[in-house]
């Protein structure tokens, strides 16, 4: 994409009513059964009719997933979708285009800062998004380009597999720091699974949440968004 445009899956994230990128994802880090019965397109029809702007799409094997997964999701909607992998190799980039990702997520943590920063460039130059997530404000350190990408605080700690509740407060110490680094679209992801927290988070700054077992193990998901609207107003009217 040209410099300094913003992204189909940003302008997505940023124009929602419901700011919340919904993931289909078979299993927990722990191994627990996310979807089902169900079929992944009763999962994203669920999603669209809920106001989803965006879908994540959890490829990578810890979780169950597989490129297949990506390839049916993309079949099935126009929104765009994050492919959501460990994405360490070039090839993988132009890949995750062929497959019909919108966005990529490249994770701080586990890349060399001159491969995160070359895989930043990679995907701008194939017209994706790099969703750029990080753990501590260090991180921000190598992100380059911040202003065409998704910054996202991960509640989650990838290094025991994501195999533990999660901390919100990753998301409320990293929200000034990614603000100043430059992304117009800081996204708060993992470990939401109360809709009032989502509402809050928001309401603190955050432009979009990633939430994917939240939403896959609500009785409902459009009473879960029906919920974060509602909270999201009644802590708007009373900040106002």
């Amino acid at each position: 994409m040209p410099d300094g445009t913003t992204s189909p899956f940003t302008e997505a994230l940023l124009g929602a009513d419901v700011p919340v990128i919904m993931e289909v994802k078979r299993r927990t880090g722990e191994g627990e059964e996310l979807i089902g019965e169900r079929t992944i397109a009763e999962i994203v029809a669920s999603y669209e009719a809920a106001g989803a702007p965006c879908i994540s799409v959890v490829t990578g094997r810890w979780f169950g997933g597989t490129d297949a997964m990506l390839e049916e999701v993309a079949g099935l909607t126009d929104r765009p979708i994050l492919k959501k992998d460990f994405i360490t190799r070039e090839s993988q980039v132009a890949k995750a285009k062929e497959q019909g990702a919108s966005a990529i997520l490249l994770t701080a943590k586990i890349l060399p800062k001159s491969s995160f920063q070359k895989l930043i460039e990679l995907a701008l130059e194939h017209g994706l998004t790099p969703f750029a997530e990080v753990a501590e404000p260090a991180e921000l350190e190598s992100v380059i380009r911040a202003e065409e990408c998704v910054l996202a605080a991960n509640n989650k700690d990838i290094e025991t597999q994501e195999r533990e509740p999660g901390d919100l407060d990753v998301s409320r110490s990293l929200l000034e720091p990614i603000v100043r680094a430059g992304s117009p679209c800081p996204v708060s992801a993992s470990a939401i699974t109360d809709p009032r927290v989502g509402a809050e988070l928001l309401e603190a700054g955050f432009k979009g949440l990633l939430v994917g077992t939240g939403l896959l193990q609500a009785e409902c998901v459009s009473g879960w968004v029906e919920e974060l609207v509602e909270h999201r107003h009644a802590l708007a009217a009373a900040g106002g």
